[in-house]
């Protein structure tokens, strides 16, 4: 940022004569450059030097001017390439703080720092001014919305946006599409070849204007997971009285719930072996004890078995003593015990640490 302020500064610097260097030495005059010279001479010395310039955050403009001078230089003599040097870095010297280009730059600076309705309605002034690259913010989309806007666009614009995803990211779109729309857009990548930087620029910003358009959430999950979220923390009876109310009034939505559920009793399907240990490094060893001894169901009774299959002998033969030695547990004491291991399985998942399976559920629905 500071690099491309002060190649502002000099391109705007007029045609001021460079001073001439070390009085000592023999006394070349250096050649009178205007500002958007110096500006060029610059950019070739560093770009010679394997710098990495950020000449995009440059407006427009003055990328295009820029450009233009760079062709048109011809030869520098080493005493002007030596005093234009030392401008620039005198013209670094003198930055105290770099502020970013245009409105578009300053909502960058400040994103997630302002609210969002702020955020969306100055996004919405910039207009076609905005600088930068939309498709870095298309990006930072999650990869379900960025399928659900591909799949309302004509099948040539999901094609560059396609194409416009990192690999790991266009494979996650294709997954969330149906079978025959994601066929079709794959193929039409084949038809992207003469589309034109430009009109690529053009489908980036006008997709990214579909964001700021959208209201602003005041929730990040959705009401599935949320409600799911708080009954997994809900005793057994209480969840299972709530997931039958649910079915009864809006079996879709129950369904949904059911999905974003996690339970000690889901251990076995949801939990890939080699990550056991790692859980049960989370868990203090008496709540753990108390969760595995206190287990009642089946279901439960299979997670603990599970647990015990997916460690090492001599701990899970020191686990089955201590779950002897602490006797009956209270259904209460052993809920609570459940929960406490669930609550650390989530910590690791949200760290991404771990990575749960998809449930069957999940993948009959996709």
């Amino acid at each position: 940022m500071q690099d491309t302020n002060a190649l502002i500064q000099m391109a705007n610097g007029g045609s001021a004569p460079i001073a001439a260097g070390d009085e000592h030495a023999p006394q070349v005059v250096p050649r009178t450059l205007t500002g958007q010279q110096k500006a060029a001479v610059v950019v070739r010395l560093l770009l010679n030097e394997g710098a990495d310039i950020p000449l995009e955050e440059l407006p427009d403009d003055l990328q295009e001017t820029l450009t233009h001078q760079l062709g048109q230089m011809g030869l520098v003599d080493r005493v002007t390439l030596g005093a234009v040097a030392r401008e620039f870095s005198d013209a670094l010297d003198n930055v105290g703080l770099a502020f970013p280009h245009g409105l578009a730059g300053a909502l960058d600076a400040v994103n997630g720092k302002i609210a969002p309705s702020t955020a969306a309605r100055l996004r919405k002034l910039a207009g076609v001014r905005q600088i930068g690259d939309p498709w870095q913010r298309l990006r930072d989309v999650p990869v379900e919305d960025l399928a659900k806007m591909a799949q309302a666009e004509s099948t040539e614009v999901a094609a560059v946006m396609l194409s416009k995803m990192d690999t790991a990211q266009a494979a996650q779109m294709l997954a969330h599409m149906p079978g025959p729309v994601a066929r079709r857009i794959t193929y039409a990548i084949s038809k992207t070849i003469n589309v034109t930087p430009e009109a690529v620029e053009r489908i980036g910003w006008s997709l990214a204007a579909q964001l700021d358009q959208r209201p602003a959430q005041a929730f990040d999950n959705g009401p599935g997971a949320r409600v799911g979220a708080i009954l997994n923390q809900s005793a057994a009876a209480t969840r299972d009285d709530l997931l039958n109310a649910l079915d009864e009034d809006d079996a879709e939505f129950a369904d949904l719930v059911r999905q974003s559920i996690f339970t000690f009793a889901h251990i076995p399907s949801r939990i890939t072996a080699r990550d056991v240990p790692a859980i049960l490094r989370e868990v203090e060893q008496p709540v753990l004890v108390t969760a595995l001894a206190g287990a009642a169901a089946d279901d439960d009774k299979a997670s603990v078995e599970f647990i015990l299959s997916n460690i090492s002998s001599r701990m899970a033969d020191n686990l089955r003593e201590e779950m002897a030695e602490r006797g009956r547990v209270k259904q209460s004491e052993a809920e609570d015990a459940m929960t406490q291991v669930v609550a650390a399985i989530r910590v690791l998942v949200d760290a991404g640490s771990i990575v749960l399976i998809e449930n069957d559920d999940e993948e009959d629905a996709a």
